[in-house]
């Protein structure tokens, strides 16, 4: 009986016992489970801080969910893109390398890795990372025209065209992958394979503005210009486009290519006298070849004293002044700007000008050596092989037998 109590009383010592362990480890467990709940809050708190732009709040915030659970590779990953906001690339790279370590096949440690070595300019291994990340995330086309980008700005075209194509059967309609072809055949010049790339990217977002420009400028360089000037009237009635003035510039150039300068002249007129316009350049470029082509003289005469006046370091003011003066017959002051222009910028077209003034002041042999280097530097200039020929034979200037000079 003595040794059947002592049994029984062991019996209920060891199951006493045996209670005590288990709750003790379900006190734990609860204990990791209520601090991973606080961790995943505080790390979506941080993740909204980052969002709105306020680092500290969003720093403070991931340190308290790395400090309640640091095995988490994401939270490690949102520290590293804090530490990236606040201009720390070193110190994010390290948090990035945590995140890998903890989980080798996190896409997001390899994607921002690679923005960072991008930052870094170490192009090789921001490269790899972006490979990494495509070979992780075969779905997601960004990874890719990524690295293609890193090979399109390192002047590789052949490979960043490679690295687009060979994953071209999964993303054959996907707008960035074409947008980027695009860019790549611009490039080249390969002007219409850039426009027919640029034209399937559309198909596929027909309301991204980015790839609507790209569209327009494919097809300026293709010289179809109704199209262009088209697709620009469109995209300046799309939201936040309305006062783009590059847009409205290029809708001027397409206007004079299609021969409606009057048209273009009032775009020009609205561009140059609207806020802004007063400083910029290439409207006031515009508005004087325009206006000189209308025979405008007064509004040739004012873009040229503008641009003089605010871009007196480029050529074209001069050189408008110095066409203005030749045809109002002030043939000095036409040489004096004629000069500056040649001087500023010694192309074909402005020793063409300078040859014709002189020509019309009678200096010949002047003209000839004008003429000459201009042909010199544009072989196939037709207006100044022409004017050397009329010299050799001795026939007159345009402006002396009141031929029409072409203007």
């Amino acid at each position: 009986m003595r040794i059947i109590l002592l049994v029984l009383v062991s019996m209920l010592l060891v199951g006493c016992g045996g209670h005590g362990m288990s709750t003790r480890r379900e006190s734990s467990a609860a204990k990791e489970k209520l601090a991973a709940m606080k961790s995943a809050m505080e790390w979506q708190s941080a993740k909204q801080q980052l969002l709105a732009g306020n680092t500290d709040k969003a720093l403070t915030s991931i340190d308290r969910s790395l400090g309640l659970n640091p095995n988490v590779a994401k939270s490690h990953v949102l520290k590293g893109r804090i530490l990236m906001e606040q201009g720390d690339l070193e110190g994010a790279l390290t948090w990035f390398g945590t995140a890998e370590s903890l989980d080798p096949e996190n896409v997001e440690a390899q994607y921002y890795s690679a923005v960072v070595y991008e930052r870094l300019k170490q192009p090789e291994e921001s490269l790899a990372r972006y490979r990494r990340a495509a070979d992780l995330e075969p779905s997601n086309p960004q990874y890719v025209i990524a690295a293609a980008e890193i090979l399109i700005d390192q002047g590789e075209l052949d490979g960043a065209e490679t690295e687009l194509t060979s994953h071209r059967a999964s993303f054959a309609n996907n707008p960035g992958v074409n947008q980027s072809l695009g860019h790549i055949e611009t490039i080249r010049k390969n002007n219409e394979a850039a426009l027919n790339y640029f034209e399937q990217a559309r198909l596929a977002a027909p309301d991204d503005p980015a790839i609507q420009n790209d569209v327009i400028n494919a097809q300026i360089a293709c010289k179809k210009f109704a199209d262009a000037e088209h697709n620009i009237t469109k995209l300046l009635k799309q939201k936040g486009y309305e006062d783009r003035r590059d847009l409205r510039l290029q809708r001027a150039r397409c206007l004079v290519e299609l021969d409606r300068p009057m048209d273009a002249r009032e775009v020009l007129v609205k561009l140059t006298t609207s806020e802004g316009g007063s400083s910029d350049v290439e409207a006031w470029i515009e508005l004087g070849k325009v206006s000189y082509k209308l025979k405008d003289t007064n509004r040739a005469r004012t873009a040229a004293a503008r641009l003089v006046a605010i871009a007196p370091e480029r050529p074209e003011g001069y050189q408008l002044r110095a066409m203005v003066f030749r045809r109002s017959g002030a043939m000095d002051q036409a040489h004096d700007n004629a000069i500056k222009a040649v001087a500023l910028a010694p192309t074909a077209e402005n020793y063409v000008l300078l040859g014709l003034i002189e020509r019309q002041r009678g200096n010949a042999n002047d003209a000839s050596l004008c003429f000459a280097e201009a042909l010199r530097i544009e072989p196939k200039n037709m207006l100044a092989a022409a004017q050397i020929a009329e010299i050799k034979t001795g026939t007159p200037h345009a402006a002396v037998a009141g031929v029409p000079e072409g203007e």
